[in-house]
């Protein structure tokens, strides 16, 4: 099977990466987004309210929007877990965990990826029936049962969004309770399909092919309980993980990719933008301008290998006559 070729392969599906994908398909890039979950860290932060334009808005709701803009411009996006980064000839070389994929260049904005359990079976039965995006994979339970190990507001959130698709959904987390509000929790389980299991830690997930069971054991009282499930859910946070960008690009002593004012690494047509950088400021609206900054740097790059010498002064495009007056088209 021919792997597809792009002009601009970014890496991570976040507000940087999202970001970076619609400034390059404005430019006019073949682009490609490949992420292990759609969000990242935004899907744990349940209102924002220093972002330009919006008093307040919750972190999905942004995350859907700069989507919905970067589609429209054709931007595609995979959900795949990105494992190496490699040059062949002209192009880069984009492994995931579920296909490759090549581009002339990349943009890393992989910011923190999902933390793992770090149980038998986890990695085996990635993406066949273990998953750390709910907002992401839900639908594809629809009518299934489901185990969920999450706690705390986005748990309550991810509790919520599973109970709407599944057919039952079990609540694991290690505390006696899965979030402080008990009227929060409360009006999620009202629903009547979410079955509570506290104080319990998973040991195992077990399946042939997909997923089967998930092994549980409770803390308090010991005893191990074997839960039948199509799906587990992992949500417990994120972490830095650029282990797979050692010797690709270089990184400081905190395992960050560092980058110049204009979002290139020290790999020439490798650039990175966001939480994934050594920029030491992490907030979504400067991983946003990063991730401009890196698409404007990455489509010089690509238009010089195309023969094409271009410098880029800003993204605005020309006054258009429109009924009622003059409307500027960004």
């Amino acid at each position: 099977m021919k792997v597809r070729e792009y002009d601009v392969v970014v890496v991570g599906a976040g507000i940087a990466g999202l970001t970076a994908a619609l400034y390059a398909t404005r430019q006019g890039l073949k682009t490609l987004v490949v992420g292990a979950d759609l969000g990242g860290q935004l899907l744990l932060v349940s209102e924002i309210q220093n972002f330009p334009g919006f008093k307040s808005i919750r972190g999905f709701e942004l995350i859907r929007r700069v989507e919905e803009q970067a589609r429209s411009y054709g931007a595609e996006i995979i959900f795949d877990e990105v494992v190496e980064v490699r040059r062949e000839k002209d192009f880069f070389v984009i492994r995931g965990r579920s296909g490759e994929y090549r581009g002339l260049a990349v943009i890393l904005a992989c910011g923190k990826a999902p933390k793992e359990l770090g149980i038998p079976g986890e990695r085996e039965l990635r993406g066949r029936g273990v998953s750390y995006c709910v907002v992401c994979d839900a639908p594809l339970f629809k009518g299934r049962v489901v185990a969920l190990i999450s706690w705390g507001y986005h748990g309550v959130e991810n509790a919520a969004t599973l109970s709407n698709y599944a057919k039952k959904v079990y609540w694991i987390f290690p505390s006696e309770k899965p979030y402080e509000d008990e009227e929060l929790v409360a009006s999620v389980l009202s629903k009547g399909n979410i079955e509570l299991i506290p104080n319990s830690t998973p040991l195992a997930i077990k399946g042939e092919k997909r997923v089967e069971t998930l092994v549980v054991r409770n803390k308090e009282k010991g005893e191990i309980r074997e839960l039948k499930v199509d799906g587990v859910f992992v949500e417990v946070g994120y972490e830095a993980k650029t282990g797979f960008l050692r010797g690709v690009v270089k990184l400081n002593e905190k395992g960050e990719v560092i980058v110049d004012r204009e979002g290139r690494t020290s790999t020439p047509g490798i650039f990175a933008a966001g939480d994934v950088t050594d920029v030491p400021y992490k907030q979504a609206v400067i991983a946003a301008g990063m991730g401009a900054m890196a698409a404007l740097s990455a489509y010089s790059y690509v238009m010089k290998l195309k023969g094409r010498r271009v410098r880029i002064v800003s993204d605005w495009k020309h006054l258009k006559p429109k009924e009622g007056g003059l409307s500027l088209r960004l």
